[in-house]
């Protein structure tokens, strides 16, 4: 089922959004190799230090794009989320004619400058990279926020921090009575 905004599209924009929705999964190829990248992504985030994250959610993207076989990204991290009376910006993706598609994330909340959780950093970051994908991988002229974008998002995510098991995953087999 279509968002809210479907009906203000034009007909090619429709059709575009249609062709976004059903793409689920963008699938990287050795995504258990990236997991290094991605605590050391952690591990940035954890220091506080813009530059530090700044070069590691940059090997984290260039691996990223590299096994999915597209140009990187410019990737820009910046401190504090600039924000207004509808919220706070987490991310930006940009792509000009004639400029290297540029991805920036912010690390730290607008209200108290602090720096965000793990799991929403990451998010945000594979989110403005999912509209670098859906440009160069999935060759659409517009990056809608389709069920489709948020699902291939998710599927990234996945793919870099697998679920921990459920307990009922962890418990041994009973032994079979006779």
């Amino acid at each position: 089922m279509p968002f809210a905004y479907f009906d203000n599209l034009s007909t090619a924009q429709q059709r575009v959004y249609r062709m976004s929705d059903t793409v689920a999964a963008l699938r990287v190829r050795e995504p258990q190799a990236l997991r290094p990248l991605v605590e050391a992504l952690r591990q940035a985030l954890a220091s506080g230090e813009r530059a530090t994250l700044e070069d590691a959610t940059t090997r984290l993207s260039d691996a990223l794009c590299e096994r999915l076989d597209v140009a990187a990204v410019e990737v820009e991290v910046l401190e504090v989320r600039p924000s207004s009376e509808t919220g706070e910006l987490h991310g930006l993706y940009t792509l000009a004619p004639g400029r290297r598609p540029r991805l920036q994330v912010w690390m730290r909340t607008a209200r108290h400058a602090r720096v965000v959780a793990f799991r929403t950093y990451l998010r945000t970051f594979l989110h403005e990279l999912c509209h670098h994908l859906d440009f160069l991988l999935l060759e659409l002229p517009h990056s809608f926020h389709t069920e489709g974008f948020f699902k291939r998002e998710s599927s990234l995510f996945h793919q870099l921090v697998p679920r921990p098991p459920t307990p009922s995953s962890r418990r041994r087999p009973r032994p079979s009575r006779v």
